[in-house]
């Protein structure tokens, strides 16, 4: 008998905020936010699609320069493009489609903004940042940058092992079925991009049972069905920018039902860490000591060498 995994919470759409004059976002995991409870997830600020009009000034829209330590950001560019440059010398622009996975360390200092092509021009931005916590053992790594492009990112047809092709998901971290992820990570992290046009399609999604899920919609709408596969399911909705958080109830199975045609999701999490979370402003630690220490190398110069 199939048991599909059960629903813990929904968390409905947040008020938006703007992060810098770049980026107007929802902070979808509001007050869960540096909690354990989404282990090894911190933080996911979605931006909806937005028009910016052609702007002339020679600063573009975005965040001024700013430092992390101990986490690693995850940007994805769904509409428009996102420009970036680090105190390492590191640059580039997240294109359409694209992923920069930046794993912060020891530390490092960078900006980001709307390209230079997107400023002169204009056009429509749709954007997300992931922060997922990096383990005690790998806080003070040396940081790096994954510039995952579009095309390196695989695709999936789902149902996995179906003639019927009712959807599709760019798995950008992670796995599903026998296909790995583009992104290297240092835990176990989920993240796929899911696409369901279908109206009344039933999903099914092998998620691995001690990892923490979450579901989120980008738009559209779906209903994700709980309980034992012969008996009469529970259906939790979830529309626009609401987000259903699942319980490790031992089921390696997630149903979806498709509520509105051209629906799309973002599926996240991973194996908890079981850490103790110290968290104040962009950095993330263990300690508060460590947060402490962070705050003084920032201060005299020492970080995003």
């Amino acid at each position: 008998m199939t048991k599909f995994r059960s629903v813990r919470k929904v968390m409905e759409r947040p008020s938006k905020h703007w992060v810098g004059d770049g980026f107007h976002v929802y902070p979808v995991f509001g007050s869960l936010a540096f909690s354990n409870e989404l282990s090894p997830l911190l933080m996911f600020d979605y931006a909806d699609p937005k028009k910016f009009n052609a702007h002339l000034s020679t600063k573009p829209r975005g965040v001024g320069q700013h430092p992390h330590r101990g986490f690693e950001t995850v940007t994805v560019a769904m509409q428009g493009e996102i420009e970036h440059h680090d105190s390492t010398g590191n640059k580039g622009v997240i294109g359409e489609g694209d992923v920069q996975w930046m794993t912060a360390g020891r530390g490092i200092i960078h900006e980001e903004y709307h390209s230079k092509e997107f400023t002169k021009n204009g056009g429509t931005l749709e954007m997300c940042q992931l922060w997922v916590n990096l383990p005690k053992k790998h806080k003070m790594t040396k940081p790096r940058y994954q510039p995952i492009t579009k095309e390196d990112i695989p695709e999936v047809p789902l149902p996995l092992n179906s003639a019927d092709v009712l959807g599709k998901a760019r798995i950008i971290a992670g796995e599903l079925g026998d296909t790995k992820g583009a992104a290297s990570t240092f835990s176990p992290v989920q993240m796929w991009d899911v696409q369901l046009p279908h109206v009344g399609s039933e999903i099914d999604l092998p998620f691995p049972a001690h990892h923490n899920c979450i579901v989120f919609v980008r738009r559209g709408s779906v209903e994700v069905l709980s309980g034992e596969g012969d008996q009469k399911m529970k259906a939790s909705k979830l529309g626009p920018q609401d987000v259903a958080l699942m319980r490790l109830d031992g089921s390696d199975i997630l149903r979806l039902r498709v509520v509105e045609s051209d629906t799309a999701l973002l599926i996240l999490g991973g194996e908890p860490l079981d850490e103790p979370i110290a968290a104040q402003g962009p950095f993330v630690m263990n300690t508060q000591a460590e947060i402490q220490q962070a705050i003084r190398d920032y201060r005299e110069g020492k970080m995003g060498r």
